[in-house]
């Protein structure tokens, strides 16, 4: 195949045989000047290539290592967050969780992440909470929002700047306890007036998914006033007192704990399902980054055929013609 590629060459090539400098004519016809491109001619730079190949190679090693970090981290959330599940569950046995319940003044605490990278996670925590802020808001309720993270603060500031009572951040910034979680719950009652507050956070499933869950705790007094009205919660006088405190300061008591341990347990939820949804999104990041490394090496070595290839072939083809022009002629 080469020899006949060569012989067509040779014929199209015949006519400059005959010039005093053969083989500048066939170079020059062969080789485009610098700066211009043949018509209908693709070409790139193999350093351009090159360094492109690299970046990415850069970019899916940072991506291999996140994944590897929000997998060591997400093992030792995983075991707590699943442990913290117990500390609510008789709570929301005794009081109930009544999320369509109506009142004034409504705080919705919304739990989101410091940092990025991981998904959809905190916009979603963010849609929810903007959902139930329309829905509790009217002429008669008062809602406000209390942020937990520098992402959800981020889109709320946006529209929601004047309803915002409280933010916090870096709250994963230290190691996850009940003791740093609880004194950020006693900031938010101190500085909050709430008839209901409403937790915002993302539930733990599994590595590649999390179920977003909105958690209510009541004040005492409307604990009080639905358990005497007989509606969702029920009766709390079949259930005997111990000790001087009188039925208010026992629910006073029963909401600060609740709502404490819902926060603890919604904290270690929303960090579990933060580290599992970076670890799958670094992963589709190393995968396309894999991907994209595979095609620039396609093209890389389609660039390097094509700039070998063809001054090979015009250097062959010349030296060819050459020999057959200083070839001596015999005559009969």
């Amino acid at each position: 195949m080469a020899m006949a590629a060569f012989r067509r060459e040779g014929r199209r090539f015949g006519p400059l045989v005959s010039s005093p400098r053969p083989i500048n004519a066939i170079r020059s016809t062969l080789a485009p000047a610098e700066g211009q491109v043949g018509l209908g001619v693709r070409s790139i730079s193999t350093q351009i290539v090159r360094n492109r190949m690299k970046s990415v190679k850069n970019i899916q090693k940072i991506t291999k290592a996140m994944k590897m970090v929000a997998a060591s981290k997400l093992r030792a959330i995983q075991v707590r967050a699943e442990n913290s599940r117990g500390l609510w569950q008789p709570f929301t046995a005794l009081l109930g969780d009544t999320p369509s319940v109506t009142v004034k003044k409504n705080v919705i605490v919304t739990i989101s992440s410091d940092k990025g990278l991981c998904g959809g996670i905190n916009s979603t925590s963010v849609k929810i909470s903007r959902a139930l802020f329309k829905i509790n808001s009217g002429p008669d309720t008062e809602c406000k929002y209390v942020v937990l993270g520098e992402k959800a603060k981020a889109q709320l500031v946006r529209d929601s700047k004047s309803h915002i009572e409280l933010t916090m951040t870096e709250l994963q910034k230290n190691f996850l306890n009940y003791t740093q979680v609880s004194v950020i719950a006693d900031d938010i009652l101190k500085n909050v007036e709430y008839d209901a507050l409403r937790i915002v956070f993302n539930k733990f499933q599994s590595v590649v998914s999390f179920l977003p869950t909105t958690a209510t705790v009541l004040s005492p007094e409307v604990v009080e006033r639905e358990s005497e009205a007989g509606g969702k919660i029920g009766s709390l006088d079949a259930y005997e007192i111990e000790g001087g405190e009188t039925k208010s300061e026992v629910l006073q008591n029963l909401a600060e704990f609740q709502f404490s341990c819902v926060m603890f347990n919604g904290v270690l939820e929303n960090a579990c399902s933060e580290q599992g949804a970076r670890m799958s999104a670094m992963d589709s990041s190393s995968r396309n980054a894999g991907d994209m490394l595979d095609r620039l090496t396609l093209t890389y070595n389609r660039s390097f055929f094509h700039l070998s290839l063809f001054p090979s072939l015009s250097l062959s083809l010349s030296l060819s013609i050459t020999h057959t022009q200083a070839k001596p002629h015999t005559q009969d």
